[in-house]
């Protein structure tokens, strides 16, 4: 499945550590593509999170990060004084890493969870955050010893680089678009008319409907793949989109929490086909659909399959490559009148209900993660987005919500609708 890829692209580190030595002298976001620009702009945020059977000490901590910039050097981009592609000093690694000690592990990952705006504090410091927590007594009963959090800024990370660190795999991202694979210059018209004809309502609609205000909350909840694949394969349809369809009929609250109609949503998919249109750091696709509700969650779980089968069997490459073309523009008229980019701005979502990202599978393997153990928790934040994000890993899948409060109450209904339709099963 396409949706599961953690394929990376060949790059040349040399040439790419040359470019950045001479960019970031002067500004350290250089380098930024368009779309990294726009998550950063947007303070958006990600997260990975784990228990361990390990202990953390100060030296130990300093060193696995150490280790993690080395796989994935896009972690030492994007702030002032960076050193692109190189080692972290010591001071720096103990400005960005964190133990203390907790009585036990009760509510977490949720209660450790929040937008991690923190990070944008300081300039001078690189654009994640590592923190851990020990158990004050040793192993539990499960023999969890600590948990580690990595949270950074959506510019720089994304959940297929979550993957491969998970695996102790390099991450590295060169240059993701790929010169043999060129759009035609009557698409590249299409996608600037376009462009020219809907970014001055983008402007608009984003100042006059986002909300001056959005109260964000954060849950995770887990469940074992084997009775997800025993579920969808009763139904006939795709894991992904018994997931999906649990998740926004759980949320719509029989026509409460959307609408009484029609869903309108974005998912979120890798694809290996690139194109020379295509963002040169990040490897995910974004396509929308808007799915009809329906009265029963089994009906909802079919419709969501079909809608899937429809959008993908189009062009999966035409919002991606329109939105690209958009945040070119944008970019070039923040250089120049950067008032008109308010954080309401950044906080417009398009008035899509709900974004489903299904990232590739999490398995631990060799020196990064040793000890970590399931469930593996990865989310992402977006200023007044309803955010769920799908992490599968050996035996279970985590969803992990970042919402708006008042569809935050649902969440539980999503274990009591699967246990619905295996029940019928």
């Amino acid at each position: 499945m396409k949706s599961f890829s953690a394929t990376s692209f060949p790059t040349e580190q040399t040439e790419i550590l040359e470019k950045a030595l001479l960019a970031v002298r002067k500004n350290p976001h250089a380098l930024f593509t368009n779309f990294q620009w726009f998550l950063y702009k947007a303070r958006n945020t990600v997260y990975f999170c784990a228990f361990s059977t390990e202990t953390f000490d100060k030296e130990k901590l300093s060193r696995t990060v150490a280790q993690m910039a080395s796989l994935a050097p896009q972690l030492t981009h994007g702030f002032v004084g960076a050193n692109p592609g190189q080692p972290f000093p010591q001071k720096i690694l103990d400005a960005i890493t964190s133990i203390e000690e907790v009585d036990n592990f009760d509510g977490y990952p949720d209660k450790w969870l929040d937008a991690g705006q923190d990070i944008f504090e300081r300039k001078d410091l690189p654009l994640f955050r590592v923190r851990v927590i020990t158990r004050r007594g040793g192993a539990d009963d499960q023999g969890r010893v600590s948990m580690i959090m990595v949270r950074s800024s959506h510019a720089i990370m994304e959940g297929s680089d979550s993957a491969l660190l998970t695996r102790s795999l390099p991450s590295s991202h060169g240059t993701m678009s790929s010169s043999a694979n060129k759009v035609s210059w009557k698409k590249r018209l299409s996608f600037a008319l376009a462009t020219a004809l809907t970014l001055p309502l983008h402007m608009v609609s984003a100042h006059l409907l986002s909300p001056k205000s959005v109260t964000m909350a954060f849950k995770t909840a887990n469940f074992e793949r084997a009775r997800l694949r025993r579920v969808a394969n009763r139904l006939n349809v795709r894991q992904r989109s018994l997931m999906f369809g649990l998740v926004m009929f759980a949320l719509n609250k029989g026509g409460e929490g959307f609408s009484p109609k029609k869903i309108k949503g974005i998912y979120t998919m890798l694809d290996t086909e690139r194109h020379d249109y295509d963002d040169d750091f990040f490897r995910v696709r974004s396509l929308d659909a808007t799915f009809d509700v329906c009265d029963s969650v089994e009906e909802f779980v079919r419709t969501v399959d079909r809608k899937i089968d429809e959008v993908e069997a189009k062009d999966i490459t035409k919002m991606q490559f329109l939105f690209n073309t958009m945040l070119k523009a944008h970019r070039a008229i923040y250089s120049v009148l950067p008032f008109l980019y308010s954080d309401r701005f950044f906080r417009y979502n398009g008035n899509y209900d709900i974004v489903l990202t299904m990232v590739p599978p999490h398995r631990t393997y060799g020196d990064l993660t040793r000890g970590l153990i399931e469930p593996i928790y990865c989310g992402s934040y977006h200023p007044g987005s309803n955010l769920c994000t799908f992490v599968p890993a050996r035996r279970q899948v985590t969803l992990n919500f970042s919402m708006r409060k008042e569809h935050l109450e649902q969440v539980d209904e999503i274990a009591r609708l699967l246990e619905q339709l295996d029940t019928d099963a």
